[in-house]
């Protein structure tokens, strides 16, 4: 593990679940009680149509967001130190793209497997996200990139 001093310390200090597992495992959750306690809100049609947008955007996002990554020539991956701040891109809409291509993800599937269930687990999802792994991402960014990154969190908003 890296020094928790140094300037290109691992952001996770403490965060030991991997940001897309959370989403998986409330997920899982959501698809217990869909088992258990069905619940059908929405047409087959509508939910395939919405879930299909849903999942178009996540993979846009998703797609771009790597892009921005590779240009930069930084990992995308929290577990490795960031060697550039970026905020072009899907980042100058939001700072964490990925989270929310993973969301658009989360509903996708929802919808298109009739999860009314996890559509309910989402906030819970997104809060985890937020405070578990979010805070301390931004953190390390504060301490790596500085007054940089303070003037960028205030242009652009966390999640949209």
């Amino acid at each position: 593990m890296a020094d928790s001093t140094g300037p290109d310390t691992v952001y996770h200090l403490g965060v030991r679940i991997p940001p897309p597992l959370i989403y998986v495992a409330v997920f899982v959750i959501g698809l217990l009680l869909q088992k258990f306690l069905p619940i059908d809100v929405l047409p087959k049609s509508v939910r395939q149509v919405t879930a299909s947008l849903f999942t178009g955007v996540s993979a846009i996002l998703a797609v771009w967001s790597f892009v921005c990554f590779w240009r930069a020539r930084t990992s995308p991956f929290p577990i490795k130190p960031s060697t550039s701040l970026i905020t072009d891109g899907p980042y100058r809409f939001t700072r964490n793209p990925i989270y929310v291509s993973l969301a658009c993800l989360y509903v996708g599937l929802a919808l298109w497997f009739d999860v009314f269930w996890a559509l309910v687990l989402l906030p819970v999802v997104i809060v985890v996200v937020s405070y578990y792994t979010i805070s301390s991402e931004e953190c390390y960014l504060e301490r790596k990139f500085g007054e940089e990154y303070l003037r960028y969190k205030t242009r652009v908003r966390r999640w949209l």
